[in-house]
């Protein structure tokens, strides 16, 4: 939290910055900020006026997507990027001009040994033979190489960008924040696991396949022009001279080809990228069902989920039927051009070998380069559908991008209304100095704030639903920073929140205790006693036990798991955001006993409906909602009537019960 020294962090399923964090690890951390840095800030993007159409508009939006995704996706080869980017690509070029070199010689060879075989020179025919196994062993290795290095680079590149774009997602709690604000940024899981590993596998492949497919036309188009000559025809008495007509054959043969597929393919950018996002959806409704679970078969929701899986996956198969004959058209062109291209070359020798004027050697010769030439042409038709994919990923991926950008500039800049966060003055450990809390829009939630809380107070805040409470807590621990005034802590305090909804991190039970810290930070007898202390010593004897926890415990156990965690983290400040209301009354009330028992000095802010929790305050904030933002309208001192109450409490304990260990009541 930027310019108050607060150790840590915890927003209950966000690990928070650790103050036992090594220097290798910080220091890692600066590097992958640098990296993001070094790129440049990304260019604002500008709305189209109203003088293009909404299509020329979306063209528009596409390009700078593109543009946007390049921005950052280059930094890898820039001074903040891998080490060894440039070498392994200046490695990968050489190898493919080395391989176009093998190419000629064996193209070479092709019209050696079939003069040889033509002239019945057997020793010419058993060396030739010799000399092409050298020739495919050389050639082999040289693709087993490249493979190597691309495939290498591929990696280095995901594994770099996807580094930048996680550190930039999980940043000052951006995660959460896009939950918050506008955009097309759903699903950033998939973009960043599926659609970024697509977006840096295919450029390589292009790229790749672009310098080789040109050295090798600019090569055996030489190659076609030698051996092919010009090619005298006579027509209606004229005599017609064609230079170089394999060449001229071969570009025009392309060119029909290409031509045939950028027309019958022009929709595959914008069927993939609907099949994608309709991936994606379908993924994360088959995710929110697994999540909720336990809810969805407690009310027998199974029927409505089939048919909201159904309506999805039905989504997937339409755009996948559509993106079918895209694929089947372009199928057909390209099959057809692999089967026409071999034969082509000899039928336009022909006339040249009968005559006498083409060795069989060269026929053959220039039957191989024209085939390259024309594969080298028809580069398009075999990687259309894969560049079409790759541009569908790419602008995913900058969506995301775009979204995370106008978190930073909000971060940076006055003009969205950023709340400050800065260090109290004497001994306050929190003080709300003309806090105003607001969406992104600017719309207000919460209005004009002044509190100032001591140590060691223990405050509670109420308001009506919507009034903006949890609005509040969110901003105090820095997860909601839109609007004005400033949140101060004092320095070196540790804060801990507790949501309403405890996160069960997946792994052992021990690991979900210890969170967000590591589970080795604490022994094992320490964790069973504060599981014990919370009610929970009945799981001690699972402890290691890997198991879906997060499905496994009620929700009762999870906010009595989450009290575990506060008498392990032992923080200055702790705010609780309906933590108890899936507990019992008789179970809350011993839960608030044992925290106030177990961590005497700790400073409390709780939001809650119940009425009964103001026995274990001091000190109780009324929100009250209104035009134009809520409004803190009563601060009440609870002193006095939190003792009336304890005795109370006392008196019916002395009654009713004797001392026994805390039940399972509640969980």
């Amino acid at each position: 939290m930027s310019g108050a020294k607060i150790k840590a962090k915890s927003i209950d399923g966000a690990k928070p910055p650790n103050p036992k964090k090594s220097r290798q690890e910080k220091v890692s951390t600066v590097e992958v900020e640098s990296e993001v840095q070094d790129q440049g800030a990304p260019p604002d993007f500008i709305d189209p006026g109203p003088e293009l159409t909404p299509e020329e508009a979306e063209q528009a939006r596409k390009r700078y997507l593109l543009k946007r995704f390049w921005i950052s996706a280059r930094g890898y080869w820039g001074r903040g990027g891998d080490r060894l980017a440039w070498l392994c690509s200046i490695g990968l070029l050489i190898l493919i001009c080395i391989n176009v070199g093998f190419q000629y010689g064996i193209n070479v060879w092709n019209r050696a040994i079939f003069d040889a075989i033509e002239q019945r020179n057997a020793s010419t025919v058993y060396f030739l033979s010799a000399v092409f196994v050298p020739l495919v062993l050389g050639s082999g290795s040289l693709v087993v190489a490249q493979v190597f290095l691309r495939m290498t680079i591929q990696r280095r590149w995901r594994s770099w960008l996807t580094t930048a774009v996680i550190a930039r997602w999980l940043a000052n709690g951006r995660y959460y924040q896009l939950n918050l604000v506008g955009g097309d940024h759903t699903n950033p899981e998939a973009r960043i696991a599926e659609d970024l590993r697509i977006a840096t596998e295919s450029p390589v492949d292009f790229i790749a396949g672009v310098i080789s497919a040109f050295l090798s036309a600019s090569t055996f188009i030489v190659v076609l022009w030698t051996i092919g000559g010009a090619l005298t025809l006579t027509i209606a008495g004229s005599t017609v001279t064609v230079p170089g007509f394999l060449v001229i054959t071969a570009v025009l043969y392309a060119a029909i080809t290409s031509t045939s597929m950028a027309v019958i393919g022009r929709h595959f950018v914008r069927l993939s990228e609907e099949k994608n996002q309709a991936e994606a959806e379908f993924r994360y409704t088959l995710t929110r069902v697994r999540e909720n679970g336990e809810s969805i078969a407690l009310l027998g929701g199974e029927e409505e989920e089939r048919s909201g899986i159904d309506k999805t996956f039905a989504n997937v198969l339409g755009r996948w039927a559509l993106l079918t004959g895209q694929h089947m058209r372009t199928a057909l062109v390209s099959q057809g051009s692999s089967l026409f291209a071999p034969v082509v070359p000899v039928l336009l020798c022909a006339p040249k070998f009968l005559e006498g004027s083409m060795t069989l050697g060269q026929v053959m010769q220039a039957a191989s380069a024209f085939a390259i030439v024309q594969g080298a042409f028809g580069w398009l038709v075999d990687n259309y559908p894969r560049l079409a994919d790759w541009n569908a990923c790419a602008r995913r991926i900058a969506s995301l991008m775009m979204s995370l950008d106008g978190l930073e500039r909000a971060e940076q800049s006055d003009a969205f209304g950023r709340i400050r966060r800065g260090e109290t003055k004497g001994d306050a450990v929190l003080s709300l100095n003309n806090l105003s809390v607001s969406l992104d829009d600017g719309t207000a939630v919460v209005k004009e704030t002044e509190v100032v809380i001591e140590p060691g107070e223990r405050v509670l805040v109420v308001g009506e639903s919507g009034s903006g409470k949890s609005t509040l807590v969110r901003a105090i621990a820095g997860l909601w920073p839109w609007g004005n005034g400033s949140v101060n802590f004092h320095t070196d305090r540790r804060l801990f929140m507790l949501p309403q909804r405890p996160y069960i991190p997946s792994g052992t039970l021990r690991r979900a205790v210890a969170y967000p810290a590591a589970a080795d930070n604490w022994t094992l007898k320490k964790i069973n006693a504060a599981l014990g202390k919370v009610g929970l010593d009945y799981l001690n004897g699972k402890i290691e036990e890997d198991a879906p926890w997060d499905q496994t415990l009620s929700g009762g156990e999870k906010q009595r798991l989450a009290f575990a965690r506060l008498l392990l983290h032992t923080p200055d400040i702790i705010v609780l955001d309906e933590a108890t209301s899936a507990l019992d009354e008789k179970s809350q009330e011993r839960m608030m006993e044992m925290l106030i028992h177990e961590l005497p000095e700790v400073t409390l802010i709780s939001v809650a409906h119940r009425a009964e929790l103001e026995a274990f305050h001091t000190r109780k904030i009324t929100l009250e909602r209104r035009e134009g933002g809520a409004k803190l309208v009563s601060d009440i001192d609870l002193g006095k009537r939190k003792s009336r109450r304890n005795v109370f409490v006392r008196l019916l304990r002395q009654r009713k019960r004797p001392a026994q260990p805390m039940s399972r009541a509640g969980s």
